[in-house]
């Protein structure tokens, strides 16, 4: 669905490759302005086309000076609409403009101070001297094309901040996105709000009624399936839907056998009692520990248990007649991944466990939350009447806790991991922990340790506790957790689930690990 049409200010952001892209779009989404990533290579009409309130150029890796340097045109800053170059964007523009772009002599990576001599409007309410912000570059302006002047500068940064009013062009050598530049939020609301006019009306109740409607349109009298896993995105995939079309949902859920302790129950009670939703609802476990049986190694694990939820998921949507669409949690950051600046790939890779379903089943898909980012996605469930333990639910693998159990996936084994693993999110929500990390798990781990319960020796399996720390899981530190709420973790496990008489804690940073195990 197009819903920046819906949006009438908005602003562009030109991706030239930075690690900080998508951290821009989220400080312009705060400020309640919808924005959207496209790659430096968008042409002149398309961004015509876009009709952009404003337009940021993002940073990058490169020089400008490089061979294969990302470029963008001229003309780009001759369209009378306000545009704002940070790092690599702003020298580019002092490039593109005539200006002299050199090596420096003393690279910038870091926090620096800067002194703002001519404030404008891009530095209204910003203090004047030493303002902290963050660097990273290795060139510098040395001369600023004609008509700009300088508004800050650094020890190493002659031009550490240019504008030229006139023609509503502005560049910053830093990078007003990150945590690092305390002034940066007011930095960018200076140019969304008093240079290129937008209004604050990206709001979740706005795009709840944007959506609303375009769904309607899209969808007409057809009919739509949802794959519910009880997860924040398919389950606000299903309340959006059901909210714009009603009956004409159908949600299916399989249960796997793979979920954590009480969670197909939690999805019954929510979807088909709370809010009415169409629900069938597949009790396949069996069927999944079949097939797993003897099985240890953890790609053909994710195989099995992939090809096996298409299986069982087609079966039961061939039941249903006139269905047309799928509906898929794709969020933002899965669109941007798609068609970022030298990204990984032309298509938007296959999310949860529904690919391969639209072209087996002959599906067109709906992707209402493609737009979102996560933290977004949760504001909408809030704004739609999800519970907050759904809304705030910890990532959970699509595979489940057969990925969390290290060797064969059995009953037995299944029964320690979810008890332990159960045990570990009620000591972090009773030690309010729970939402200070992004995720918590147990894993249950193939090997045996002698043991002394009572007055006899024990010789049973052992379950790591992992709980990190993250924003996006591209990286992620392990939790500090308090050493008493270890404790009682560790002590609860080996006096409530038997078959377990030792506990370990993860304490693997990502990279080199990875959050899960397998």
């Amino acid at each position: 669905m197009d819903w920046h049409s819906l949006h009438p200010d908005r602003v562009l952001i030109l991706d030239f490759g930075s690690q900080y892209t998508q951290l821009i779009a989220r400080r312009v989404r705060e400020s309640h302005v919808y924005c959207e990533i496209h790659p430096c290579t968008m042409d002149l009409e398309a961004v015509r086309a876009f009709a952009p309130k404003g337009i940021i150029l993002s940073g990058g890796p490169s020089s400008v000076h490089d061979p294969n340097a990302p470029q963008a045109p001229r003309a780009l800053m001759q369209l009378g609409i306000p545009v704002l170059g940070i790092c690599y964007g702003m020298q580019l523009m002092a490039h593109l403009l005539g200006g002299e772009v050199e090596r420096a002599e003393n690279r910038e990576y870091g926090p620096a101070l800067l002194d703002v001599v001519d404030p404008g409007v891009i530095f209204q309410d910003i203090e004047a001297k030493d303002v902290r912000v963050w660097m990273s570059h290795g060139d510098r302006i040395v001369h600023m094309p004609a008509g700009f002047r300088i508004l800050a500068q650094s020890a190493n940064s002659p031009v550490a901040a240019m504008a030229d009013p006139a023609r509503k062009l502005y560049g910053v050598q830093f990078h007003p996105e990150v945590a690092h530049t305390p002034c940066g939020r007011t930095l960018l609301d200076n140019f969304l709000f008093h240079i290129c006019g937008c209004k604050p009306t990206w709001t979740m109740k706005s795009f709840v009624e944007s959506a609303v409607m375009a769904i309607r349109e899209k969808v007409g009298f057809d009919r739509v399936l949802c794959a519910l896993s009880g997860g924040v995105d398919s389950s606000v995939v299903a309340v959006l839907l059901h909210k714009a079309i009603g009956d004409q949902l159908q949600c299916i859920f399989v249960n796997n056998g793979l979920l954590r302790k009480g969670e197909a129950e939690t999805v019954e009670r929510v979807f088909r009692d709370h809010f009415e939703i169409p629900l069938v609802s597949i009790d396949a476990t069996d069927l999944f520990l079949d097939r797993l049986r003897g099985v240890t190694d953890p790609e053909q694990k994710r195989k099995i248990i992939g090809n096996l939820f298409i299986e069982v998921f087609e079966r039961e949507a061939s039941k249903l007649q006139g269905t047309r669409y799928l509906a898929q949690g794709t969020l933002y950051p899965d669109v941007i991944e798609s068609v970022s600046f030298k990204g990984p790939s032309a298509t938007i890779k296959t999310h949860h466990n529904v690919g391969g379903l639209p072209e087996r089943m002959k599906l067109e898909l709906i992707e209402p939350l493609r737009e979102l980012f996560k933290d977004e996605v949760r504001q909408l469930g809030r704004e739609l009447g999800l519970p907050e333990r759904i809304i705030m639910r910890h990532p959970f693998p699509g595979p489940g806790l057969a990925i969390r159990i290290i060797g064969e996936v059995t009953a037995e084994n299944l029964r320690i991991l979810r008890q332990a693993d159960a045990i570990v999110l009620e000591e972090l929500e009773a030690a309010n922990w729970y939402d200070r990390v992004w995720q918590a798990f147990a894993v249950l781990l193939p090997v045996r340790s002698v043991g002394v319960m009572g007055d006899e020796r024990t010789y049973e399996q052992v379950v790591a506790v992992r709980a990190v720390e993250s924003v996006d899981a591209m990286t992620a530190d392990w939790a500090r957790m308090p050493y008493q709420l270890l404790a009682r973790l560790s002590n609860r496990i080996i006096n409530e689930v038997s078959g377990v008489n030792r506990v370990v804690y993860d304490i693997s940073s990502k990279p080199p690990s990875t959050i899960e195990w397998e």
